[in-house]
């Protein structure tokens, strides 16, 4: 269905034949809300100018609902919204927005198999995937909703005995939150989670390929009792995704700006946030190095790149990019990845049983990953597995394992963000060192290693915000995420997530003779 029928939800159809979670059937009763709208200071409306655009299945191209084509005049209506709202929940006490955070939490793993069902059609992740995900997104609300009870400040012992000096922390104001389309629910979940647990209102601007993940999340907050204008969505077409965010820059209503996505984007909206002298936090790309030792457990090893590589089909800014691998394992390596490669990856739809790898995003997708592989290939890498589209058509690409690559061919030098393993040899601890540390980015990094010296030692060489030791998954709400370098400004979960959030301020109280 394209169109949907007075009386009918937008979620609805998502779910028209791919209903099945686990053999059980899971309509999405829950989510409620008028088509052709979204969710701003507390009501469900549409674009003022009545503009929509579609969202599609990445894995067959279908259209799965529309949505409004907002433009700058209805992000001032978001921002207004934010803004006086922020003059209500700033005041708020922590212990009140502890219940209402904890209320979201609740929703979202009450409603875990339609909000999973909603990310399998809009970004084509397999089902368990999706299902993850949104488990990982609810931690980030459970955190939160425990951490909002300890935004301690200061008492500090003054130099002076008439005086008394105290430092506390209090909301930034209205937070402008850009979210990527890998992660439509947990890149939202960790930010406004922080956001409202520090007294901020937020703005939500959803990547334009993923904005039903971002409405379902404003109709769990309406119905967790989030005051108007505390929560507000803005979504937008690629065409004016532009005007919005330099708006949210811009604004001097606007007091920080949380983004995750390229690095391109992220440096623009640092430049265009300089006007206004705003927190910018910024989780950008990565080109995470995955280096194992000789010493390594080669089995071990190849289980953690399997799931460090090819989740989300390759892509997510945390995905190993660039493999390095020690001569005198190197040939065994690779053999039990090629049989890993075989085994377990298993492409096709992601509502479809067994499915490992789902379709890439889009074709701009498709056409990046493979321009890499052939630019490899032509400059002396060897084919391995795949190397091409795959035969289902439309975004799908094979699972692909290069070897003989050096640093100077383009799944090394970029970030390819699809299923290509890209595999060098390397000889020393040392140039190892310097060929991970060779990138302008620095947001995770892996390596594999039994020896207790070498762990230490690389671990701290790692010109990375992230270090994954003998372990392939690193995020959990618990975590400082983050990275250095060009990829990134700042850290997202754990208890310093809130610090982006937060400003410190300092109290001097005289005359206590």
């Amino acid at each position: 269905m394209v169109m949907l029928q007075n009386g009918k939800t937008i979620l609805r159809c998502i779910i028209q034949k791919k209903d099945f979670l686990c053999g059980i059937k899971r309509p999405l009763h829950h989510f409620r809300f008028p088509k052709d709208s979204t969710y701003i200071n507390g009501k469900w409306i549409s674009a003022k100018d009545g503009s929509i655009f579609p969202v599609s299945n990445p894995a067959d191209g279908e259209t799965l609902a529309f949505v409004p084509d907002c433009s700058t005049v209805d992000l001032d209506e978001a921002i207004n919204g934010a803004h006086d709202a922020f003059k209500e929940w700033k005041n708020t006490t922590a212990k009140e927005r502890s219940y209402i955070l904890r209320k979201m939490f609740n929703l979202h793993m009450e409603n875990v198999g339609d909000l999973a069902h909603i990310i399998t059609a809009e970004v084509g992740k397999p089902l368990q995937e999706s299902v993850s995900e949104i488990n990982y997104g609810a931690s980030f609300l459970e955190w939160f909703s425990e951490e909002v009870r300890r935004i301690y400040g200061d008492i500090v012992p003054s130099p002076f005995k008439n005086k008394q000096m105290f430092f506390i922390r209090q909301p930034v104001g209205v937070a402008g939150i850009i979210t990527p389309w890998n992660f439509p629910n947990a890149m939202i979940t960790r930010k406004v989670g922080a956001a409202l647990a520090a007294g901020c209102t937020c703005i939500i601007k959803p990547a334009e390929d993923t904005p039903l993940s971002a409405l379902a999340f404003a109709d769990i907050a309406d119905k967790a009792g989030v005051p108007p204008g505390v929560i507000n969505v803005v979504t937008s077409s690629r065409k004016n995704t532009p005007s919005i965010g330099k708006k949210l820059c811009e604004s001097h209503k606007v007091a920080t700006i949380s983004f995750t996505g390229s690095t391109e984007v992220g440096k623009m909206l640092l430049m265009n946030s300089a006007s206004t002298v705003k927190k910018v936090s910024l989780e950008l790309g990565g080109n995470a190095p995955f280096i194992v030792f000789n010493s390594a457990n080669v089995k071990q090893a190849v289980s953690g790149l399997m799931a460090s590589k090819f989740r989300n089909s390759g892509q997510t800014c945390v995905c190993t990019n660039r493999i390095l691998v020690q001569d005198k394992i190197h040939d065994s390596f690779v053999s039990e990845l090629s049989k890993a490669m075989k085994n377990q990856l298993i492409v096709g739809n992601g509502f479809d049983t067994g499915v490992t790898l789902g379709p890439l995003i889009n074709q701009h997708a498709v056409e990046k990953v493979e321009g890499h592989v052939k630019n490899a290939i032509e400059n002396g890498a060897n084919l391995v597995i795949g190397g091409k589209r795959h035969s289902r058509g439309g975004t799908y690409f094979e699972p692909t394992l290069l070897t003989q690559v050096t640093k100077d061919m383009l799944p090394f030098c970029e970030e390819t963000f699809g299923p290509v393993a890209a595999i060098m040899k390397f000889s020393t601890e040392e140039e190892a060192i310097e060929i991970a540390n060779s990138s302008k980015s620095g947001l995770a990094g892996y390596f594999y290693s039994e020896e207790v010296a070498q762990i230490v030692r690389v671990a701290k060489a790692i010109e990375v915000g992230m270090v994954g030791v003998n372990e392939g998954i690193i995020s959990t709400s618990e975590a400082a995420f983050g990275g250095i370098k060009e990829s990134g400004i700042g850290r997202e979960g754990s208890r310093y997530g809130i610090d982006e959030y937060v400003e410190m301020k300092y109290i001097c109280l005289g005359g206590l003779n």
